[in-house]
């Protein structure tokens, strides 16, 4: 059954009266009859008396009736939901980060998409940036901020990369600390300070830049995982670390961050990865363009001398 024809049909019911139909559809009354033949030819029946003044619907255009009007107004939902999609009215998002980008960038831009587009549900899952491509690979999320040294390759075929910054590692210190007050470090002024490294592959690479200095191999006190206590034993004077710029808003007070000197700087660089293999949401599409802006906007401050 044709559906502009099941509108025709319903709206002669409504009406009574073919031409009241054509009137209110804008057609004329013979394209109207038109369609109402051809509706009863498909049926095999048919559906309305024809009377002096108007139709009277017969018993199969009683039967019709109900289920051609609970059709179209599915229909008339679904055209309603699928605008409201593309207009950021209805959907969700599924975000994946890195614990160091859900300190600052992801809840920045999240607060902003939200402002502007509050019916959208929004959730975050947290994780390596591995597993964050894995996740995108099977669908569980629909934007992953990633990160890569420069000695990383994230680029595949199944995976669309935008650049968002590039994160400086900064030298974590204790506000109590000899080299506290510097604005600038070379490596070989740390070589004999007590490191706090992770205990995980991915963030040991924290401390590549101290590692690669053939002089000396640091000295690692303390192994914990999360840059949050990291910092937190570095604030207690245990020891002293490498932390992303990302982090340094959410740094204690009691902790202070210096820039490594230009030769010996170490980034990683962020990015909004998502797969190829799936077609972007209208909200994953206004999602990366508020990420990009957040990225750009925040920049983490290295000094937290009083």
């Amino acid at each position: 059954m044709d559906i502009q024809q099941l509108r025709t049909f319903c709206r002669v019911a409504q009406r009574g009266s073919v031409t009241a139909a054509a009137q209110e559809l804008g057609y004329t009354q013979s394209a109207v009859s038109r369609q109402i033949s051809a509706l009863e030819a498909s049926i095999d029946a048919r559906l309305f008396d024809r009377r002096a003044r108007g139709v009277q619907l017969t018993e199969h255009g009683q039967c019709l009736l109900p289920h051609a009007e609970s059709l179209l107004e599915r229909l008339d939902a679904a055209r309603r939901d699928l605008a409201d999609l593309n207009n950021l009215e209805r959907g969700g998002l599924r975000v994946g980060a890195f614990a160091t980008a859900n300190a600052v960038l992801v809840p920045h831009a999240l607060a902003a998409f939200r402002h502007v587009h509050p019916n959208i549900s929004l959730s975050v899952v947290e994780g390596s940036t591995h597993r964050q491509l894995a996740w995108l690979e099977a669908g569980e999320v629909d934007v992953a901020v990633v990160s890569a040294f420069p000695d990383q390759r994230l680029g595949d075929a199944r995976i669309d990369l935008v650049r968002l910054s590039d994160d400086t590692m900064l030298v974590a210190v204790p506000r109590s600390h000899r080299l506290a007050r510097r604005r600038r470090l070379r490596l070989r002024e740390l070589a004999e300070e007590n490191w706090i490294a992770a205990d995980s592959r991915e963030n040991d690479r924290l401390l590549g830049p101290v590692r690669l200095r053939p002089e000396y191999e640091p000295v690692v006190d303390f192994v914990v995982r999360e840059w949050t206590a990291k910092l937190g034993f570095v604030a207690a004077g245990l020891g002293i670390t490498l932390v992303p710029s990302l982090a340094a808003r959410a740094a204690p007070a009691d902790v202070a961050l210096i820039t490594l000197h230009p030769d010996e700087r170490s980034f990683r660089t962020i990015y909004a990865a998502t797969a190829k293999s799936r077609v972007r949401s209208p909200a994953a599409d206004a999602f990366l363009v508020i990420l990009r802006a957040t990225g750009t906007r925040i920049r983490p401050s290295s000094d937290r001398r009083s």
